[in-house]
């Protein structure tokens, strides 16, 4: 499917009419060929001295975002809980046309909260207008803990979008009901664990092409803080000499979860008939599902922190093979492992096939993957321009034509996560 910038100005999707949100919100896995941005004419890269055209102006408080994000003490990070932080959705849940925000937040570690203070997740309905209203509590979708992912997805094909939400602890799903309010269906729909686990990102796919949202789940570490090496102790607890929090190396990592869907509002766990649990235990972070191959199927790319990242090949059986050795995408181009943080996908060269962009830990660069139309991939993070700096802690990422010439340009979001590096002269602050 191929959508040049003209077709998208022209007179069928004014004003963001319904056949382009149809169109944006269907899952890229719908597609049988990827969606594709050709270039304007005379359109080129701006050179560095140059000031951008584009400006971006912060009007959060303008527009009614201004519920504040709370992750741990600020200003002393003590478990790796504390140092990861939360996603956000926007998703159109009243099906109005207009997109809305969804905000996961966090906690903190022993704090017992007074009567309606604790920090909640939000979500923001679109007024069309440029402000949005909280409609935490009439939606029923506002909790307590420690979300670190979300993702969008209609499950069960009443044409509402309805949200899978990671926690540490215990994850939720969230069925839309269709009339502003959501129901927590978590137990009900089979996806509910009486253990503790981190859930850290998801990805809705139809993994086996029967026209129902399958699930995969991303699980970080098995996290218990009464258990954690002391921060002052183990050697794995030190960066560049400066006591921090512990982690991941030393915590035990966490195995990944595929869901199939059974169409009846249920899902079932069939990680190991699918050779999800093959890999092992690992520091899995973020996942994300294209169809990589051009096969017709969709598969599954997963960015590990400390490890080789995973790449599940969708072998149109059920069955899935972790290829990223093979495919070149498991690793920096000289063969290390990597902190992988976000996952960002699109064909940036508009040859017709997905291109994979990674963000990882301070000391290293990020990853461009390039897609070689053969199954495998060509790490040119230096010869594309992307590998310039080393010195920050890379997390969110997306793949956004932010200047409108009909090609995909990178946005790379930083924050580090030691408290305590702040003046040891590191080169690197907090």
């Amino acid at each position: 499917m191929i959508f040049p910038r003209r077709r998208f100005l022209g007179s069928s999707f004014v004003a963001l009419g319904a056949s382009l949100l149809d169109a944006l919100a269907t899952p890229l896995w719908k597609w049988r060929s990827p969606l594709v941005l050709r270039q304007t004419p005379g359109g080129k890269a701006s050179s560095e001295a140059e000031r951008s055209p584009v400006q971006f102006v912060d009007v959060a408080q303008q527009a009614g975002l201004t519920v504040p994000n709370v992750w741990g003490d600020p200003h002393n990070k003590s478990y790796i809980i504390e140092a990861k932080g939360s996603g956000i959705a926007f998703f159109d849940y009243d099906n109005d046309g207009w997109l809305d925000i969804y905000i996961t937040n966090g906690t903190l570690l022993g704090k017992n909260w007074p009567a309606g203070e604790a920090p909640t997740t939000h979500l923001y309905k679109n007024n069309r207008d440029g402000t949005f209203s909280d409609v935490t509590e009439k939606s029923g979708i506002g909790r307590t803990g420690w979300q670190t992912g979300v993702c969008i997805g209609d499950y069960n094909n009443d044409g509402w979008d309805d949200l899978f939400c990671c926690f540490w602890g215990h994850n939720v799903l969230f069925r839309n009901n269709g009339d502003g309010t959501f129901t927590d269906v978590t137990k009900r729909a089979g996806l509910h664990h009486e253990d503790v686990r981190w859930g850290s990102g998801c990805t809705f796919l139809d993994y086996d092409r029967d026209g129902h949202l399958d699930l995969f789940v991303c699980n970080y570490i098995k996290l218990d803080p009464a258990k954690n090496p002391d921060p002052n102790g183990p050697p794995l607890c030190q960066w560049k000499g400066v006591p921090v929090m512990c982690g991941p190396r030393g915590l035990t990592g966490d195995t990944n979860i595929l869901y199939r869907n059974n169409g009846d509002g249920t899902f079932t766990d069939v990680s190991e008939k699918a050779g999800i649990l093959k890999p092992g235990p690992r520091y899995s972070i973020t996942a994300v599902s294209y169809d990589f191959d051009n096969d017709g199927w969709p598969d599954i790319y997963v960015a590990v922190d400390s490890e080789a990242s995973i790449l599940f090949r969708n072998n149109h059986d059920g069955t899935f093979t972790d290829v990223a050795v093979l495919a070149g995408c498991a690793y920096s181009d000289n063969g290390h492992e990597q902190a992988g943080m976000g996952v960002a996908v699109a064909d940036y060269d508009c040859d017709g096939w997905f291109d994979i962009f990674k963000t990882n830990f301070a000391d290293d660069t990020c990853n461009l993957y390039h897609n070689n139309g053969d199954g495998t991939f060509t790490d040119v993070t230096f010869a594309s321009g992307v590998g310039i700096n080393n010195q920050y802690v890379a997390w969110g990422c997306g793949f956004v034509d932010y200047d409108n010439d009909g090609w995909a340009d990178i946005l790379q979001i930083n924050g580090h996560v030691y408290p305590q590096i702040d003046g040891h002269s590191l080169g690197q602050s907090y």
